[in-house]
């Protein structure tokens, strides 16, 4: 069973899938504020309800989530620790495919678990990545060369790949 036409994996990739998507996952500011968990509303990564989501701003998790929503894949509201770790919604991915999660972070903290305060895009195609953060703060396309020129992106942790799809 194929998923809708609207749900498809965006095409073309880049800057161009960016202006693909509704405009509820085109327009949303950064607010490091509305994170999983982060009080009402409550965080949802169901699909088709991004724009609820979205109300109010985004982190770069909560933005993640909607997107892979809108596409028909479900995350639970995970904060990045929690995300790197869990073994029930996602699972690693070696090498990213298009809507895979994938991580960034400055490295290893000292008393922190692997994955703490990393940051979450969604990879498009190779070298492509759709997140949102609060130097640019919309949704923005980079490269994988741009996450590594800045210090708290600089590492690559890795990519999970959403297992459930939304009933609907």
């Amino acid at each position: 069973m194929s998923a809708p036409s609207e749900r498809q994996i965006p095409v073309p990739c880049g800057p161009q899938a960016l202006a693909g998507l509704p405009e509820a996952l085109r327009n949303v500011s950064y607010s490091a504020a509305r994170h999983p968990g982060a009080g009402t509303p409550e965080c949802t990564s169901s699909a088709g309800d991004a724009a609820g989501a979205l109300a109010g701003g985004a982190n770069c998790q909560r933005y993640a989530y909607a997107v892979l929503g809108h596409f028909g894949l479900v995350v639970p509201p995970l904060r990045s620790a929690e995300l790197w770790a869990d073994e029930r919604a996602t699972v690693r991915a070696g090498q990213p495919r298009p809507l895979d999660l994938v991580l960034f972070d400055g490295g290893p903290v000292a008393g922190r678990p692997t994955g703490y305060g990393a940051h979450v895009g969604v990879h498009l195609a190779p070298g492509q990545v759709l997140h949102l953060c609060r130097e640019v703060g919309r949704p923005a396309v980079w490269a994988y060369a741009d996450f590594a020129a800045r210090p708290r992106y600089a590492r690559f942790l890795g990519a999970k790949r959403a297992v459930g799809a939304a009933r609907g």
